[in-house]
């Protein structure tokens, strides 16, 4: 490989939310952190040498977008997604849950019900609560080892007048990566009912090998005028830092209100930095990507085996997307305080732990794979052991 994704990085006192927080969040500075998702690799070198140039200017000054950066997101969603954005379709958003919350207070009422599809990423909660909202699950179920959609209780949701649904696409804690078949039938219940969709897609570019992503609003026309796409290099790249991201919009009524907003909270001004980043990772990112799949594949796989070997009674939910392995600890007898003592006190790592993605994600654990395959092996190996002693 080109890549070498092997290297272990030191990211103690860089100002690292995942690396410095270690003894404030979990009570020791020893702790391995492999939960919230930044991936411990470098971004493609073309991106560290876009922003050395940039900074190089030395005047930092206002910014505006151009041409060619919206060009580059064009280009990327086209070759990898087989998906042809038209420029006037996009707009900028500082990031994709400021996009879900805007979303939210713009295409719902006070009081409203906005469905999710638990378990899901905690701030799909968060921007529907703090927006005054209210929580209408339609709660996945696992089938063949995978999350699948639960129609029937859907249609029940919108026939009792939800009018919004945030899809997350790829699925995240699970993995999954929607079927156009299944993109279809949840696309036909939201335009028989009204409903407007707000697609979370960041993790679209991370579907694994034997998978292909659907950009939502690629499915048809109809489909797309119903849908705002939350989109993002951050994750695809390593980029989470940078706080850049872009809605796509067809319906010119829902980009208007989602540009109002943005610009009415004085967030549409173009960051300095994000654009030249951004570029130069979708331009010339691509050979790195695949070397990182591949990587990450490899390291799903090898924590899956692992836990077969040294832990069996725990089951992981192995991923057609993302870099998290979504495991269910229950036959560990833990409820959320006690895997929190488990994986904190006793084996010295720290996974996220399941019911901050809803009722139905008690009893499991969310672990990032994207570090070095040392880490993920100590990691893994900490746990194994401290775990052993809840085994009957």
């Amino acid at each position: 490989m080109k890549y070498d994704f092997d290297r272990v990085l030191d990211r103690t006192n860089t100002h690292s939310y995942k690396w410095d927080q270690a003894e404030k969040l979990f009570g020791s500075k020893d702790i391995l952190p492999l939960w919230v998702a930044d991936m411990d690799f470098e971004s493609p070198p073309a991106v560290k040498e876009a922003l050395v140039r940039r900074a190089e200017q030395g005047i930092y000054g206002y910014s505006i977008s151009s041409e060619s950066y919206i060009e580059s997101i064009q280009g990327w969603f086209e070759s990898r997604h087989d998906w042809n954005i038209p420029s006037q379709w996009i707009s900028q958003s500082p990031g994709i849950v400021t996009t879900l919350s805007l979303a939210v207070d713009l295409f719902s009422e006070p009081g409203a019900e906005v469905i999710l599809q638990s378990p899901v990423y905690y701030p799909f909660y968060d921007v529907i609560k703090l927006n005054g909202r209210k929580v209408a699950d339609n709660p996945l179920v696992i089938r063949n080892g995978r999350y699948e959609m639960d129609y029937e209780q859907l249609e029940g949701l919108m026939k009792n007048g939800a009018k919004l649904l945030l899809l997350c696409s790829p699925h995240n804690p699970g993995g999954r990566v929607w079927e156009r078949e299944e993109l279809l039938r949840l696309g036909e219940l939201c335009l028989q009912y009204g409903v407007t969709v707000v697609s979370d897609e960041i993790h679209c570019d991370l579907a694994l090998p034997g998978h292909r992503h659907i950009p939502f609003a690629s499915l048809s026309k109809e489909i797309s005028d119903i849908t705002l796409m939350a989109l993002a290099p951050t994750k695809t790249f390593n980029l989470p830092g940078i706080h850049s991201s872009f809605i796509v919009a067809s319906n010119p009524e829902l980009k208007r209100k989602f540009e109002a907003r943005i610009k009415t909270l004085s967030l549409h001004m173009a960051s300095y930095f994000a654009q030249d980043a951004v570029e130069a990772a979708y331009r010339e990112g691509g050979e790195w990507l695949d070397e990182l799949i591949a990587y990450l594949n490899a390291n799903i796989e090898y924590a899956v085996d692992y836990l077969a070997q040294h832990l069996p009674q725990v089951k992981p939910m192995k991923p057609e997307a993302t870099y998290l392995l979504w495991v269910d600890c229950r036959a560990l007898g833990l409820d959320g305080a006690g895997l929190k003592k488990l994986m904190y006190r006793e084996a010295g790592v720290a996974f996220n732990e399941g019911s901050v993605y809803g009722s139905a994600g008690e009893g499991y654990l969310r672990i990032n794979v994207a570090c070095p395959r040392s880490i993920l092996k100590e990691a893994l190996e900490r746990f194994c052991k401290a775990a052993g002693t809840y085994v009957k």
